[in-house]
C-alpha cells in the first residue's frame, strides 16, 4: 500500500504508528496511515486485519 521512499513500516512491526497519514479526520479523532491502520487520537489501534490494540495509558496515581 505505502508508495513513499523509503517504504513506512508494515502494519505489524513495532514502529507501525510512524507510517504516513493518508487520510485525516481530527473531528472524529482517527487517521488512516498508508500501511492499512487506523490510529485513533487516543493511541488505540485498529489493524488491517480487524484486531484491535488498545490504548497506551499511563499507570494510575495513587
Amino acid at each position: 500500500m505505502c508508495q513513499h521512499n523509503p517504504h513506512c513500516p508494515s502494519a505489524y512491526a513495532s514502529d507501525r504508528a510512524s507510517a504516513h497519514v493518508v487520510a485525516a479526520h481530527p473531528e472524529q479523532g482517527w487517521s488512516l496511515l498508508c500501511n492499512g491502520v487506523v490510529l485513533f487520537d487516543d493511541t488505540g489501534l485498529l489493524m488491517p486485519d480487524c484486531t484491535v490494540s488498545t490504548p497506551l495509558r499511563a499507570p494510575a496515581m495513587a
